[in-house]
């Protein structure tokens, strides 16, 4: 059985074809720049193959990008060899100095499944900002997970690939463990058959708050997903409706109040 993002590297554009991440791009954009943000450093965490990265790089910001798998990274050297592409877990990641904004997006920080690590990525994040900076994150809502995902399974398939997306949520623990079966062709006309197993866990808006308090960083807003409209706490939870949140939080001033 294979670590996340390994055998699903190869495989993971072709089926992810349908993400807008050009309107994801455009929405982050926007949101730093109306924070005064139009160019300078970004750190994308947990960057996978690299597509919301060299899309941000296209806007005029000079991008770097950290991801835990080496796989993923060979897919986003490939497709833009001139950004800083860092293999590094995200819970002890390191910079070189500072940065202007952190970006995290497609659920990564849901792999964080403890509080407190989650608590160290904000932690260092803060750390990492300049003066005024933005830490700007999308997560999997605990609706998405316990009614959407929770205990269902998923399939996808072309000419020479494909993949079987069994859920489980444990609704103590909050975790859903996705058990990802992939098929892949190979020259001879047979398949490679490999399997991985994801974790994500829910988080609710109310303890994304606290952590990011503990953390040093002032949270700002929450929207729902990509879209412009706030949500406020309840809205992510079962019944709520909202499957994604994404968030936007500030470097926090020394007397602890939000820069203006």
């Amino acid at each position: 059985m294979n670590t996340p993002y390994t055998a699903f590297a190869r495989l993971y554009d072709r089926f992810m074809e349908d993400i807008p991440y050009e309107e994801w791009a455009g929405r982050i954009a926007s949101l730093l720049k109306e924070r005064g943000i139009e160019e300078g450093l970004v750190l994308d965490l947990g960057c996978g193959s690299g597509r919301l990265t060299t899309l941000l790089k296209q806007k005029g910001y000079d991008m770097i990008g950290v991801d835990a798998s080496t796989e993923m990274l060979e897919a986003a050297r490939e497709r833009d060899p001139d950004i800083l592409w860092l293999c590094q877990d995200m819970r002890e990641f390191e910079l070189y100095g500072t940065v202007r904004a952190i970006v995290s997006s497609f659920d990564s920080l849901n792999y964080i499944t403890d509080p407190d690590d989650l608590k160290k990525v904000f932690t260092l994040a803060g750390n990492y900002l300049e003066e005024r900076g933005v830490f700007i994150f999308d997560m999997n809502t605990p609706f998405k997970l316990e009614e959407q995902l929770g205990n269902a399974v998923f399939a996808q398939s072309d000419e020479d690939a494909a993949f079987i997306c069994e859920n489980e949520y444990d609704p103590e623990t909050r975790i859903n463990e996705y058990f990802l079966t992939l098929f892949s062709g190979r020259e001879d006309g047979l398949f490679e058959r490999n399997v991985e197993v994801h974790r994500e866990r829910s988080y609710t808006l109310a303890e994304i708050k606290s952590l990011l308090d503990e953390a040093g960083l002032t949270f700002e807003a929450a929207f729902e997903g990509y879209l412009e409209r706030e949500i406020s706490e309840g809205e992510e939870l079962p019944g709520g409706g909202v499957d994604r949140m994404l968030i936007v939080a500030r470097e926090r001033h020394r007397d602890g109040k939000l820069y203006i």
